[in-house]
């Protein structure tokens, strides 16, 4: 795992000393994602120049040094990730006659490029990246990122040049970099509690989206951003999977997936430094522990944190899992002091907003992991490819039944619903307090007021929409957004249709998860947390094959008398028994609701001033206030609302302090 960054003029009126004082000067801000190493190379006639910052993991030594040249000359890399099948492809080039000088995978990419050409090596390479190739010969640039979505890579004009890192907070120290808000990103935001790709929080910006790559040339015009080309389509591959369903029996389904994951865990171990895993004791962590214990040749090293309100902490359910396996399990219990230091560091960390609250727990359990090992595994993707979030199994059977209702008597029902004051629910909901945890009701009045939406939505989409919004009315929240004209941005992007249009609710919903959810939010927030300690994490989950086997088993398969990931805990149940992850999902969050009526209130307060909103001039101070007043009243849990609003004025202050002038 590295960073890269780089630039390109053009023109080639730069210089070598330009060049390279700026990419390493960008290189230099992502030092976190790779603090083995550092590397800059410089064509000044070709006016170009690749910084790289190295996190070592294979081939330690000089043979993995970047940016790196292929053995002809023609390309130059600089590349941030793994290739899980190097050693494949590498011996297929051998039979080309490809002779190797180290043992890197970044140099059997560089020679893939070389021997098969650019689409035709992606296709042979299995993995995560963010990739820049330098074709000397051609004098083209392209910029490449994986199939799903695991490494970040941002890009855009500063003027004359372009530039292009891992992270914005390499392009924003190029000279003359502007800053310019896109109100209509902020919108998005307050929706998704993150910026979906290929928005940035500034104009003229662009994150380069999964399985797409872009192509610049001498002959590109400064300003105009290059259209996004999709080398893999996620769409193509979900059609192709439906098309060819299994139809083995269970017991031969759960022979396959566990075949299909357990090569994709023990490709995901390869590595020259120490691997471990994070474990929480759910069915996804603990389905990828087990399988690398597998493959093990020692007790897997395996990591959790734990905290003080037992509604948020796995820790014991993590500690018995680990203890089962057999694992070298570290466990780390955190104070709410400790979380709370975080949040200060998030607009850092995370350089444009960003609010999966998540984003903290997961940032301390990479702490405690990189102390210890280099690489962990997660179960990231486990939720969006077998159907495991409670949306999954609720919506199914809600909007099951919602639809044999005739619109117009739905419609008006989702509507009186919706009119039920908050108050009303919320009482309901303390009166489940003392019942034990897993069955009290969290935030009960906004679960009646998605249930509202869901019942007056249009189609499956519009309902899944109601689900996972956070501010409906965003885009009037946002001074100018509506104003903003939604072509300024003058690139293109490579459009595929839904391969589920005309399908179940389920199969819409993994959809939407698969293609938005996971790499905008998911895949963003593992990704920045781990990079922040200089820790690399992998996703079994995120394989080719496995995506393949998930989207040809029938949905009954994920789906199962009210159980989600049906298939995947047959796979779990036969290494660890069922009664040690039998549980309520709960996810990996945080009480951020009552930390801010509580020790988190006289910052709050401060970043929802009524008179710094309308100084600032990005967001209608009245919603805000009136949901702030609502939340701290104890009314309504309005917290991860206001956790979106508090997390875009902290990144604010860190990166746009002229607003507040």
């Amino acid at each position: 795992m590295c960073g890269i960054a780089g630039i390109f003029d053009p023109a080639a009126l730069s210089g070598a000393d330009r060049l390279g004082s700026l990419a390493a000067t960008m290189a230099a801000t992502l030092e976190h994602r790779g603090p083995d190493d550092s590397g800059v190379w410089v064509d000044a006639d070709a006016g170009i120049a690749f910084g790289h910052r190295r996190l070592a993991v294979i081939e330690l030594g000089v043979g993995g040094a970047q940016p790196m040249a292929s053995s002809g000359g023609r390309w130059m890399v600089s590349y941030n990730g793994e290739i899980y099948n190097y050693r494949e492809v590498r011996r297929r080039l051998e039979c080309h006659g490809t002779q190797f000088r180290g043992g890197s995978d970044t140099e059997v990419m560089a020679a893939a490029v070389e021997q098969w050409g650019v689409d035709q090596a992606l296709d042979a390479c299995e993995g995560m990246f963010a990739l820049a190739l330098w074709d000397r010969r051609d004098r083209h640039l392209h910029l490449v990122r994986d199939r799903f979505g695991e490494k970040p890579l941002y890009y855009g004009w500063v003027g004359k040049l372009f530039a292009f890192g891992s992270e914005l907070k390499a392009m924003c120290v190029v000279p003359g970099f502007s800053a310019e808000l896109d109100r209509r990103a902020v919108a998005r935001y307050l929706r998704h509690n993150c910026i979906p790709a290929p928005d940035t929080i500034y104009q003229g910006v662009r994150k380069l989206l999964p399985g797409h790559l872009v192509t610049l040339t001498t002959a590109s015009a400064p300003g105009h951003l290059p259209r996004q080309r999709c080398y893999w389509s996620a769409a193509d591959a979900v059609a192709r999977s439906r098309q060819q369903p299994v139809t083995a029996s269970d017991t031969e389904m759960t022979d396959q997936l566990e075949s299909t994951l357990s090569d994709a865990v023990a490709a995901r171990m390869v590595a020259d430094v120490p691997v471990g895993a994070f474990l929480s004791g759910g069915i996804d962590s603990s389905t990828i522990v087990a399988l690398m214990q597998q493959h093990a040749t020692g007790p897997v090293r395996t990591f959790t944190v734990g905290f003080a309100d037992r509604s948020f902490d796995e820790s014991a359910e993590a500690a018995a899992v680990a203890a089962y396996l057999g694992t070298d399990h570290t466990a780390v219990q955190v104070g709410d002091a400790e979380a709370v230091e975080v949040i200060h560091r998030l607009p850092d960390i995370w350089d444009e907003p960003f609010a999966d609250v998540s984003q903290i727990p997961t940032y301390l359990v990479s702490q405690v992991a990189r102390r210890a090992v280099t690489v962990s595994l997660s179960g990231d993707g486990g939720d969006e490819l077998f159907a495991g979030y409670n949306r999954h199994a609720w919506l199914d059977r809600v909007w099951g039944r919602a639809a044999t209702v005739p619109g117009g008597l739905r419609r008006t029902a989702g509507s009186a619903l919706g009119r039920i004051p908050p108050a009303v629910f919320e009482r309901a909901g303390r009166a489940t307090s003392v019942l034990p945890t897993g069955w009290q009701v969290r935030n009960p009045s906004n679960k009646m007021s998605k249930l509202a939406r869901v019942l007056s939505a249009s189609d499956p989409e519009h309902a899944y929409q109601a689900l996972t919004t956070h501010w409906a009315n965003s885009t009037a929240m946002v001074l100018g957004a509506d104003q903003q004209d939604p072509h300024a941005q003058d690139d293109e992007v490579d459009q595929s249709s839904s391969p589920v249009a005309g399908a179940g609710i389920t199969e819409q919903m993994l959809w939407l998860d698969l293609t938005g959810y996971l790499p905008d939010d998911i895949l963003v927030k593992v990704d920045r947390a781990a990079m922040a300690v200089s820790l690399e994490t992998r996703v079994p989950f995120l394989d080719r094959k496995t995506l393949e086997l998930a989207w040809s088993v029938p949905l009954s398969a994920k789906l199962r008398g009210g159980r989600t990931k049906w298939l995947l805990r047959q796979v779990l149940e036969r290494h660890v028994p069922a009664a040690l992850v039998e549980r309520p999902k709960m996810g990996f969050g945080l009480p951020i609701g009552s930390w801010l009526r509580g020790e988190l209130a006289p910052w709050a307060e401060h970043l929802l001033d009524e008179r710094r909103l309308r100084a600032q001039g990005v967001l209608d101070p009245l919603p805000v206030r009136r949901a702030w007043e609502l939340h701290r009243s104890g009314r309504r849990d309005l917290g991860y609302e206001l956790w979106d609003v508090l997390v875009l004025q902290a990144w604010i202050d860190r990166w746009m302090p002229s607003l507040m002038r």
